[in-house]
């Protein structure tokens, strides 16, 4: 028997019911304490061996229970991963919310594992190697391992007291990924969140701080304060200064150029011209790895502009943070030895992996990151995090055990409920971050980065065989290509260039932009799902000439197990296709 929206008296009558008998005990406590005594345990009319049934299926460890269901769990992912070819299933949301059920008497495990079943089978775990179309790849299996410890213990990071060494453990991955981002940083501090989006809302709110001190008391105060990010920056940043308060009409985008990044000659201008009206700038948000092209910002000029600029106009320095949520990966290559290449790449790959080195290095100049181990750390959700270069930063976000009396015995010196801006926080991400790292190793880590990037370069070298076909994002760092795919015997690369030098006419651009779409909507009809990667296409991939916003063709070389026959069919489908 289950209880649904279809009958709303039955909810009725069972709330009435509650009433009665909550109303009804109460008095029987009334007239207890006037008699004098206390109520015997016979007085509780509970049935006592059904409630101790209920206790003892779920939570009482029933291992064997356990076990089989998670074996069938594992191979209904198996079964599903090995048949590439099936349909991503319908989904009914008015079916969904017609029909919430739940049922009235206690079931098992089993019943528990019937009721999300058809929802997990229905959900792609993205472990399929023809998976390319955007910054997602499958979860490693030293990552699952962490997350289903963690599971099994449920500790909650706001207090030592909530989570005893998972905490140890939270202080220990942060401190991990500090010295692969910052390069063994000397005071780095951080904490899990949950979500990118989340991070990045972290570094704005400390330079809102810098900027405007008080801030988190008494308000912003009537100042215009503004943030700065690239125009080929997530659209989280859009998010963020509305949630912020100072609202996304003061977010500031700054071009990029065609390697999409930040054009630090045109963020000078603006500063000087922001500081000029008296504009308190309270933080300028850097990419390292956009989500279309993995455009990469110059970390360190951005630092010296924003130093040099701000103490021209007598003004506090804004909160440098970097989302590196996409890209932070790259600087497991930081210190790849290259003369000795103990991985054995080619001239082409070591060429890459230096500029990789020459990107890594403006980590060092700045004052928080964001990274997300979910995407090319291949982490399950969530598992993303904060770090400042200077744990002193924090101080920014602190709050006094005051103000959290539910959390008395925080201290200042660690627990994380004192500044951060959730109240309970999972400890998935500590435990999936410092198995993945440990279970795979730094050589292991180094591979699977390179192989990323030798995919990606394999791809743009081929497509460079097509006139019909432009690469945009030819000279970026990283796993993703952006492209262009136009009908036989057009010059894509003219086609280009005229757009770039503002000679191409809107109603001929437009025609072309149809074009590039189409043929992307084609394939994905005559593809054989079996055989050809599945492809993103986006309508701006990050890079603006003239204000235009560029479509294009994306692929995304984030699963471990796509091969390079992969990456010559996507070749050989574009030249069936044209």
């Amino acid at each position: 028997m289950v209880f649904t929206r279809k009958s709303p008296g039955r909810w009725l009558l069972v709330t009435c019911a509650a009433d009665r008998a909550f109303r009804s005990l109460r008095a029987c406590f009334l007239l207890s304490a006037k008699l004098g005594y206390s109520p015997l345990a016979s007085d509780f009319t509970m049935q006592r061996d059904n409630y101790q049934q209920l206790v003892e299926t779920f939570f009482q460890w029933d291992q064997p229970a356990i076990v089989t269901i998670l074996e069938e769990l594992l191979s209904a992912a198996a079964a599903g991963e090995a048949d590439q070819s099936m349909a991503i299933m319908s989904q009914n949301y008015e079916t969904a919310q017609a029909n919430p059920e739940i049922h009235v008497l206690p079931g098992n495990l089993k019943d528990a594992r019937d009721a999300i079943f058809p929802f997990f089978w229905g959900t792609d775990g993205w472990n399929n190697p023809l998976h390319l179309e955007n910054v997602r790849g499958p979860a490693n299996h030293a990552s699952l391992i962490g997350a289903f410890a963690c599971l099994l213990k449920n500790p909650n990071l706001c207090t030592d007291r909530y989570s005893q060494r998972s905490n140890e453990l939270e202080v220990k991955a942060i401190t991990a990924l500090a010295n692969l981002i910052f390069y063994h940083t000397q005071d780095p501090w951080g904490v899990f969140t949950i979500g990118g989006t989340i991070s990045n809302f972290y570094g704005a709110k400390i330079g809102v701080e810098r900027v405007v001190p008080g801030a988190m008391q008494a308000g912003l105060g009537g100042q215009r304060v503004v943030g700065i990010c690239s125009a080929a920056s997530h659209y989280s940043n859009q998010t963020i200064a509305g949630w912020l308060g100072i609202g996304t009409q003061q977010l500031l985008q700054i071009p990029t150029d065609e390697n999409l990044a930040m054009r630090v000659d045109v963020l000078e201008q603006r500063l000087t011209e922001l500081y000029r009206d008296q504009t308190k700038v309270a933080y300028v948000v850097a990419t390292f790895g956009t989500t279309d092209g993995f455009g990469i910002d110059d970390l360190a000029s951005i630092r010296e502009v924003l130093d040099r600029v701000s103490r021209e106009y007598q003004q506090p320095a804004p909160q440098l943070h970097v989302d590196a949520a996409v890209g932070w990966a790259l600087t497991f290559l930081a210190d790849y030895a290259i003369q000795e290449n103990p991985l054995e790449l080619s001239d082409r790959m070591k060429n890459i992996v230096e500029r990789v080195q020459r990107h890594c290095a403006g980590f060092r100049h700045v004052d928080s990151v964001t990274i997300d181990f979910h995407k090319m750390g291949r982490g399950h959700y969530p598992s993303s995090a904060f770090i400042v270069n200077r744990r002193q930063d924090l101080k920014y976000l602190s709050r006094d055990v005051a103000d959290t009396p539910y959390f008395s015995e925080a201290d200042s010196r660690r627990d994380p409920a004192l500044f951060t801006l959730e109240c309970s926080r999972p400890a998935l991400g500590p435990y999936i971050v410092m198995a993945s790292l440990n279970g795979i190793g730094l050589t292991g880590w180094r591979m699977l980065v390179a192989r990323s990037l030798e995919l990606a370069e394999r791809l743009k070298q081929g497509l460079e065989q097509f006139d019909f076909c432009r690469v945009l994002n030819r000279h970026t760092t990283g796993p993703s290509v952006n492209w262009w795919v136009l009908p036989q015997g057009r010059q894509a690369s003219a086609i280009y260039d005229r757009l770039l030098a503002g000679e191409l006419p809107e109603d001929e651009r437009q025609r072309y932009f149809g074009e590039v779409r189409r043929l992307h909507q084609k394939r994905e009809k005559v593809m054989d799902p079996k055989l050809d990667a599945h492809l993103g296409f986006t309508t701006n991939y990050g890079f603006r000439p003239h204000g235009i916003e560029i479509p294009a063709w994306k692929a995304v070389f984030f699963n471990p197990r796509t091969t390079d026959e992969i990456v010559d069919r996507i070749l050989f489908s574009i030249e069936e296709l044209i």
